[in-house]
C-alpha cells in the first residue's frame, strides 16, 4: 500500500505536540495553554449563538472578524487574514511564498512544526543556530531561502530578539518574513505590527490560543501587506473558519482587559517562579512567554527529572533534540499549579 502514498508524505516525520491525556487530577504544564477561563463575554456568545445559522456556510473571509482585528491593529481589512488557527496561517505562508526547489529558514532551536511545514511542501529547510544562550543572532547575507520564520518570543525558549534587529533583518532579506507572535501578549506590549505596515516582505502571525484562553476554538490572523494578504487568501479552504468561532472570537476581541488582567497574573506566576527555581540552581533562560526554558542543576539530568514529574503528575515538555536536551519547558500555571511543580522539584 506504500505506493498509493506521496514518497514525501510517507518520508515526512510528522509534528508531535504536547499530551492531551484525559486523565484526572493531573497538573499539566506541557502545551502552554492558559491557566484560566476566557472573557466572561465568550460564555455569553456561546449561550447567545443561534444554532439554527449552523445549517448555513460561514462568512468565508470572516468580514466583521477582520474589520475588528484591522481596527485593533491600525491597518485596513485588507492587511488582515483570518485563519484556523496561526497554524493554518503558517502552513498557508509556506506554500505561498516558497517555490519548488526553494527553501524556508528559521532559527535553531524554535518551532518545531516549521520544518514539518516544509518537508510537507517540498521544500528545504534551513536552520540558522541560536547561541549558547539562545539570543539573537544575525542570520547569514547568503541564507537561501524564500521565507524565514522569526518567532517572537521564540519557542521554545521564550527569548524576545529586539524589534531594531528584527527589522534590519527583514529589510536586507530578500524574501518573506514572517514574525510569528503566537506568545507576544506575555512580552510587555512589545511587537512588530509596526514592521508589517512599513514593510512589504513582513507578515505578523497571532493566536488566540495562549493570552486569549481559546487554544480550544483554533483561531489566528496575519497581518501584512494586501499582497501577501490577498495569497493567502487564494489558498484558504472555501470556509476554513465556522461561524461559532467566528462569533465567540469577536466576543473575546471585545474584552480585551480581561485578556490583558489574565496575562499579567501569568507574567507575575512566571517571574516567582523562574526566581525560585534559580534558587534551586536551575538555569533559567530569561523569557517573554507563558512558559520557561529551564535547565536543571549540575548532575540532574533533564530527560530524568522530566520522567520523575511525570511519575507525580505533573507534566511538562522535553525536547531530546541536541540543543535542547539539557532543558524542560514548562508552561505557567496558576499559583497553586506552580506552587505544587516547585514543591515536587
Amino acid at each position: 500500500m506504500k505506493n498509493l502514498i506521496r514518497p514525501s508524505v510517507l518520508a515526512l516525520e510528522a509534528y508531535a505536540p504536547g499530551e492531551q491525556p484525559q486523565v484526572d487530577g493531573l497538573i499539566k504544564l506541557n502545551t502552554n495553554e492558559n491557566p484560566y477561563p476566557p472573557s466572561p463575554a465568550v460564555a455569553q456568545a456561546l449561550r447567545d449563538f443561534p444554532a439554527d445559522t449552523l445549517r448555513l456556510y460561514p462568512d468565508p473571509v470572516c468580514s466583521a472578524l477582520r474589520a475588528r482585528l484591522a481596527a485593533q491593529a491600525g491597518v485596513k481589512v485588507e492587511n488582515v487574514f483570518v485563519g484556523n488557527g496561526s497554524d493554518e496561517v503558517l502552513r498557508l505562508v509556506m506554500r505561498a511564498f516558497t517555490r519548488p526547489g526553494g527553501a524556508a529558514a528559521a532559527f535553531e532551536p524554535s518551532y518545531s512544526l516549521y520544518p514539518v511545514l516544509a518537508a510537507a511542501e517540498e521544500v528545504g529547510f534551513r536552520t540558522v543556530p541560536l547561541p549558547d544562550d539562545f539570543g539573537w543572532t544575525e542570520p547569514p547575507a547568503d541564507l537561501d531561502a524564500q521565507l524565514f520564520f522569526l518567532a517572537n518570543p521564540n519557542a521554545p525558549t521564550g527569548v524576545f530578539y529586539p524589534l531594531e534587529a528584527i527589522e534590519s533583518f527583514c529589510r536586507r532579506f530578500p524574501g518573506v518574513v514572517l514574525v510569528d507572535e503566537a506568545y507576544v501578549d506575555f512580552s510587555g506590549g512589545r511587537n512588530a505590527l509596526e514592521l508589517a505596515q512599513k514593510l512589504p516582505n513582513v507578515l505578523v502571525a497571532r493566536t488566540m490560543s495562549k493570552s486569549f484562553s481559546l487554544a480550544g476554538l483554533r483561531i489566528g490572523w496575519a497581518v501584512g501587506s494586501a499582497e501577501l494578504i490577498g495569497a493567502l487568501y487564494k489558498l484558504k479552504d472555501s470556509y476554513n473558519v465556522d461561524r461559532l468561532a467566528q462569533a465567540v472570537a469577536l466576543a473575546a476581541l471585545g474584552d480585551l482587559p480581561w485578556m490583558e488582567a489574565n496575562a499579567r497574573k501569568i507574567v507575575a506566576t512566571r517571574e516567582r517562579t523562574a526566581a525560585e527555581l534559580r534558587k534551586r540552581g536551575f538555569r533559567i533562560v530569561p523569557s517573554a512567554a507563558n512558559f520557561l526554558f529551564a535547565s536543571p542543576p549540575p548532575g540532574q539530568a533533564a530527560a530524568a527529572l522530566f520522567a520523575r514529574l511525570r511519575q507525580a503528575q505533573i507534566l511538562v515538555r522535553y525536547f531530546p533534540a541536541a540543543r535542547t536536551a539539557d532543558y524542560l519547558r514548562v508552561s505557567v500555571g496558576t499559583d497553586a499549579e506552580m506552587d505544587a511543580f516547585l514543591a515536587a522539584i
